[in-house]
C-alpha cells in the first residue's frame, strides 16, 4: 500500500469512525472528554463524510507545492535529519531459525521420482517408448516456442542489466557481496555446465565439422565454432539468469521464502503463491532437478570410465567399476553438500577453475597454439555473422531438413538448458546475494561466455585442426574422444588423469549444489538447510542415476528425454518470471527514488527556467523605466 493510499485510509477511518459512534453510540459509551455528547444530527454525520473524503494527504500537499518551497521546507526543517532516518531493515524468511520441513513436497516429490525409477526398471521398453515418443512431441510441436523464446530471454536479461533497475542490491543497499567474485565465479561456471563442457568440448564442434550443419557443407570451421558457441553462451545463461535472478530478488531484497514459487508473488499474489499453485511449482523443480542432475551425474560416470579406460589403468571397466565410481563420488559430494556453501562447495568449486585452467593451458601450449589464437576472436566473429540464421531456423528452414538436426541439437539444447534451470538457478540466486542486479546479469551472462569460447577454442579448435592434419580423434562414442585428443600430445597420460580428476570434482560440484538447493526447496525455502535433508535428496538423486543407468544400455538416453519432457512446462515457468521480475524491480524502493528525482529535476528545472525568464522580464521593464526616466530628464 502506497503513503498516500494509507494516509488517506486513515484519515477515512477516522471520520467514519466518528460518524459510527455518532450515529450508534450512546451517551453513556461516549468518553467523558469527548467533544460530542450524545448522538449527532443527520447534517452533522453528512459534514464528517465530506471531511473524510477531502482529506489531504502528505503526499497531496506536496504535489501541490513547487519543488523551489518543498526544497526549502527540507531545508529548514530542524527536526528532519535523513541520517538518522536509515532503511528499516528486513528480516528474511529463508533466515528463520527452525524453518520446519515441508514433507507434503518432499512425500509428493519422493513418490514421483519413486514411480518414474520404478517404471524404468520394471518395463524399460515401455519407459524407453514413453520417453522417445515425448521427446518428439516437444521437439515437433512446441520447438518453436523454444527457439522463439531462447532469444527472447537474452534480449530480456540485456535490457534489464543496462536499465535503470540496474543499480538495485539484491539484498539491503549497503550490503556487500557474499563471496568473493572468482569464487561467485567459479562456483556459478562448475553448477551450469562444468560436466557438460568436458563432454562436447571436443566433440561437438567436430560433429559439426565432419557433418555439417543444416544451409552449410561440411568441412566449415566458422560455421562449426558458431553453433557450438550459440549452443553454449549466452542463450543457456540467460535462462539460468532470469530464474535466478527473480529467486535472489524475492529472496534477499523483498525477504521471501527462497523458493522459486515465491518468485511469482506479484503475480499471482502471496496467498497463491503459498496455496497449491506454488506447491505445484516447487514439486515440479525437485522433479526437474532429481532428474536433470541424475543425468548430468550419468554423463560424468560414463565419461570418467571411458577416461580410465583410454589411460590403460582399467581394460574394459565393467558395471562395477561404474557402480564403484559413482558410490565414491556420491560419498565425497554428500561431505561438500553436508559442510554448506559457504565451505565445501566453494572450495571444490575453487579447485575446479584451477584444474581446468591447468587442463586448458596444456592443451593450448602442446597444441596448436597459433590456430587456436586465430580461432578466439575468429569464432565470435563468425558467431555474430550467423547469429540472426540460428536464432531464426525452425523446422521449416532448409525445405524442411532441419527439422532433424534441430530436434537433435538447438530445440535439445534449449529444453535442456530450462530444465536445469531451476537447480542454477537458484543456485546462483544463493550465491549472489549482496550484487546489484547489473552485477548479476552482466556476470551471469559474459562471464560464463567469455570462458566456453576459450574452451570452444582451445578444445575444438584442436580437435578440428587434428582432423585437417589427418588425425582424428572420433571414437565410437562422444566421450572418448577428449582422451584421444589428450592422447596425442606429450604427457597425454598424465592429463587425462588430470581430465579424469576434473570430471570428478566437477560431479561433485553439480551434485552438492544440486543436493543444497533440493534441501532449500524442501524446508520451505531455508537459505541453509538441514545438512542430512541435503544428503538425503543427494543420494536420492545418486540411487536414480545409477539405477537407470545400469538397467539398459539405453537408459541414459532415456533419463535425458523424460527429464525434457517433465520438465518443458518450465519454459511457462521462466516466461512468467520476466513478468514477475519487472513488475517486483518497477516497486522497488531504490527505482522509485530514481523516479522522483527526475519528477522532481524536471519540475525544479521548469520553475528554474520560469525565475530566469521572470527576472529577465523584470530587469527588461527596469531597463525600460530607466530610459524613460532618463529620457525626461533630457527634455
Amino acid at each position: 500500500m502506497t503513503n498516500r493510499e494509507n494516509e488517506t485510509n486513515q484519515g477515512a477511518s477516522s471520520a467514519a469512525s466518528r460518524a459510527s459512534d455518532a450515529t450508534g453510540a450512546s451517551e453513556a459509551d461516549t468518553p467523558n472528554d469527548a467533544v460530542y455528547q450524545g448522538p449527532l444530527a443527520a447534517e452533522d454525520v453528512q459534514t464528517l463524510r465530506e471531511e473524510s473524503q477531502a482529506y489531504e494527504t502528505v503526499d497531496d500537499k506536496l504535489e501541490a507545492q513547487s519543488a523551489t518551497s518543498q526544497l526549502q521546507n527540507m531545508l529548514v526543517e530542524s527536526d528532519f535529519d535523513p541520517n538518522q532516518v536509515p532503511e528499516q531493515p528486513r528480516e528474511l524468511a529463508s533466515e528463520a531459525k527452525n524453518t520446519p520441513i515441508d514433507w507434503g513436497i518432499v512425500g509428493i516429490a519422493g513418490v514421483l521420482v519413486a514411480a518414474v525409477v520404478l517404471w524404468g526398471l520394471l518395463a524399460p521398453d515401455s519407459f524407453g517408448n514413453f520417453a522417445s515418443n515425448g521427446l518428439n512431441f516437444v521437439v515437433g510441436d512446441f520447438g518453436w516456442a523454444f527457439v522463439l523464446f531462447g532469444t527472447v530471454f537474452v534480449i530480456f536479461v540485456v535490457c534489464i542489466a543496462f536499465s535503470k533497475f540496474g543499480s538495485i542490491k539484491l539484498g539491503a543497499i549497503d550490503e556487500e557481496p557474499e563471496f568473493s567474485t572468482p569464487s561467485w565465479i567459479a562456483m556459478m561456471f562448475a553448477a551450469g555446465m562444468g560436466i557438460g563442457l568436458m563432454f562436447y568440448g571436443a566433440s561437438e564442434p567436430l560433429n559439426y565439422y565432419k557433418s555439417g550443419v543444416p544451409g552449410h557443407n561440411p568441412s566449415e570451421v566458422g560455421s562449426s565454432m558458431a553453433h557450438a558457441l550459440f549452443h553454449w553462451t549466452l542463450h543457456p545463461w540467460a535462462v539460468y539468469a532470469i530464474v535466478g535472478l527473480a529467486v535472489a530478488y524475492s529472496t534477499f531484497r523483498m525477504g521471501r521464502k527462497q523458493l522459486i514459487s515465491q518468485a511469482f508473488v506479484p503475480l499471482i499474489g502471496q496467498k497463491r503463491a503459498d496455496g497449491w499453485l506454488g506447491r505445484v511449482i516447487d514439486i515440479l523443480s525437485i522433479f526437474a532437478t532429481v532428474f536433470g542432475t541424475a543425468a548430468s551425474l550419468g554423463l560424468g560416470a560414463i565419461q570418467i570410465r571411458a577416461g580410465l579406460q583410454a589411460s590403460g589403468l582399467i581394460d574394459n571397466p565393467t558395471n562395477s567399476v561404474v557402480i564403484g565410481i559413482v558410490l565414491v563420488l556420491t560419498l565425497a559430494f554428500l561431505l561438500s553438500a553436508m559442510s554448506g556453501v559457504g565451505k565445501g562447495i566453494q572450495y571444490v568449486s575453487n579447485a575446479n577453475m584451477a584444474l581446468a585452467a591447468l587442463l586448458a593451458i596444456f592443451v593450448f601450449i602442446l597444441g596448436p597454439t597459433v590456430s587456436i589464437l586465430n580461432l578466439i576472436p575468429g569464432s565470435v566473429g563468425n558467431y555474430l555473422q550467423y547469429f540472426t540464421e540460428m536464432i531464426g531456423r525452425t523446422a521449416e528452414s532448409n525445405n524442411g531438413e532441419a527439422a532433424e538436426w534441430l530436434s537433435s541439437w538447438t530445440i535439445f539444447y534449449w529444453s535442456w538448458w530450462v530444465s536445469w534451470s531451476p537447480f542454477v538457478g537458484m543456485f546462483l540466486a544463493r550465491v549472489s546475494r549482496g550484487r546489484s542486479v547489473r552485477e548479476f546479469c552482466t556476470g551471469v551472462l559474459l562471464v560464463p561466455t567469455g570462458v566456453s569460447v576459450v574452451w570452444f577454442a582451445i578444445f575444438g579448435g584442436t580437435a578440428i585442426h587434428l582432423e585437417q592434419q589427418g588425425n582424428s580423434i572420433s571414437g565410437e562414442s562422444s566421450e572418448v574422444e577428449l582422451f584421444n585428443l589428450l592422447h596425442t600430445m606429450p604427457g597425454g597420460f598424465i592429463a587425462g588423469i588430470v581430465a579424469v580428476i576434473l570430471l570428478a570434482t566437477f560431479f561433485i560440484t553439480s551434485a552438492d549444489s544440486a543436493s543444497t538447493v533440493m534441501g532449500s526447496m524442501s524446508q520451505n525455502g531455508a537459505t541453509d538447510a538441514k545438512p542430512w535433508l541435503s544428503a538425503a535428496w543427494g543420494a536420492l538423486t545418486a540411487a536414480v542415476g545409477l539405477t537407470l543407468l545400469l538397467s539398459n544400455p539405453d537408459s541414459l538416453s532415456n533419463l535425458q528425454s523424460i527429464t525434457i519432457v517433465v520438465a518443458s512446462p518450465f519454459l511457462l515457468v521462466v516466461i512468467g518470471l520476466m513478468f514477475a521480475i519487472y513488475r517486483d524491480l518497477s516497486t522497488d524502493v531504490i527505482y522509485l527514488e530514481y523516479r522522483e528525482s527526475q519528477a522532481f529535476q524536471r519540475k525544479l528545472a521548469r520553475e528554474r527556467r520560469l525565475h530566469r525568464e521572470y527576472q529577465r522580464a523584470e530587469a527588461l521593464k527596469a531597463r525600460r523605466n530607466e530610459l524613460l526616466h532618463l529620457g525626461r530628464k533630457k527634455k
